[in-house]
């Protein structure tokens, strides 16, 4: 029953020893404690701001680095784009040009056959001429052997001359 109904010297000494134990406690550990508790506060308090300045970071770097990957993709896409065109241009750049190649080679076997026609009818003319010609002196050979068919040959050769 102590317990419960307390004796005054029990409450005056649990008294004395609590105020005691305070003022110890006051003097060597509520100030460093307190001391701590205010590094701590401010640590905390710091790095709550690097992170917040670290995640404004982060946004921002993350906005640059969308708009850089964009600016690629564009510049990829105007690279693919003016490739294709260049293939395009060189394609048509080919076929034009094996067009007029082979106009020109067309042109040049016509030139080269046309040549080869009027040479062969050149040809064919001066044979048919020698062979006219070979012809018609055997025949006059023949015919002009008597001198009275060679003078009237002659006559009549003037004629026609004088005529045309």
């Amino acid at each position: 029953m102590e317990l419960i109904n307390p004796d005054l010297g029990t409450i005056f000494w649990t008294t004395i020893a609590f105020l005691f134990i305070l003022l110890i406690l006051r003097k060597f550990a509520w100030r460093p404690i307190l001391t701590f508790l205010k590094e701590r506060e401010f640590s905390i308090e710091n790095a709550l701001q690097t992170a917040e300045k670290a995640r404004k970071e982060m946004s921002r770097l993350q906005l640059d680095n969308e708009k850089i990957i964009a600016e690629a993709k564009n510049e990829h896409d105007k690279i693919l784009k003016e490739a294709r065109e260049i293939k395009e241009s060189i394609i048509e750049e080919a076929k034009e040009q094996a067009v007029n190649e082979s106009k020109q080679l067309i042109e040049k076997a016509r030139i080269g056959i046309q040549n080869e026609k009027i040479n062969a009818m050149k040809e064919i003319k001066n044979q048919v001429t020698i062979l006219s010609v070979e012809i018609a002196a055997k025949i006059l050979q023949k015919k002009l052997s008597v001198d009275k068919e060679q003078q009237e040959l002659i006559e009549k050769s003037l004629r026609d001359i004088k005529l045309n």
